[in-house]
């Protein structure tokens, strides 16, 4: 007689914190006249291993965020048997620009005109344009990467006219436990900008921006309320990160 192989508690536990985390993105999406059909579920998988990766793409998930290089590397290798999509989320130092060019699908992090200008150059002939976003600073955090919201109308007009990527949005990360209404504020702000650049920059200029990358496990909520069509989804998947998921 055949025994089902046991699924371990890691999955088990993975498997039940996305059904609920579906559950609340749906009653979100709900609350604010939204389908969640329109919402990108990234899964935020910096820190924890190949397997935990796997397990979570087992339960549907296809978009996973990434912003250690070389961690990210060995991951994308161990798990190239899957058609995962791959999210660089960060600051991008010169010198890794070319991995990331070349292996990545979205980066999440562009600040800088030179850093899009090397990943324009970098990205290779025979892959589809990058999948970029602008990172705004959009709370005046001294301490946190991005441009201010009128750096980024400029940036905006430049990375259209690079061949080799396809500006899509904008992206933000808030302060760290801001209110509900802070934080629907700070992410409402992000909208109105996406919405001006927009109207600013107009359809011939390369094409209307979709995307607006803001939420995460703490504030996900009051961002699918201001508009977000992709969330970046870590802890609330995985659980809390720890020195042993990496091996």
């Amino acid at each position: 007689m055949l025994i089902a192989p046991q699924i371990s508690s890691a999955a088990e536990g993975i498997e039940r914190n996305l059904q609920a985390l579906r559950a609340e993105i749906a009653a979100a999406a709900a609350a604010a006249h939204r389908s969640d059909d329109c919402i990108t579920l990234v899964a935020v998988s910096k820190g924890h291993d190949a397997g935990r990766v796997r397990a979570v793409a087992a339960g549907g998930v296809g978009n996973f965020g990434e912003s250690y290089l070389q961690e990210a590397l060995l991951k994308i290798d161990a798990l190239r048997d899957l058609p995962l999509t791959w999210h660089f989320i960060g600051r991008i130092q010169s010198n890794k620009s070319a991995a990331i060019a070349e292996r990545f699908d979205w980066v999440h992090g562009v600040d800088r005109l030179k850093i899009a200008e090397r990943l324009s150059a970098q990205r290779p002939h025979y892959a589809p344009p990058l999948q970029v976003c602008i990172q705004v600073n959009i709370a005046d955090e001294a301490a946190k990467a991005g441009v201010t919201p009128a750096g980024a109308m400029e940036l905006a007009q430049a990375l259209r006219a690079l061949p080799r990527l396809t500006l899509r949005g904008l992206m933000c990360i808030l302060p760290a436990g801001g209110t509900d209404a802070a934080n629907r504020q700070g992410f409402q702000a992000l909208a109105q900008l996406l919405r001006a650049i927009n109207s600013t920059a107009g359809t011939a200029a390369g094409g209307t921006l979709d995307t607006l990358s803001m939420g995460m496990s703490a504030d996900y909520r009051a961002a699918i309320h201001e508009g977000a069509t992709l969330i970046r989804i870590g802890t609330a998947i995985f659980g809390p990160r720890s020195s042993a998921d990496l091996g």
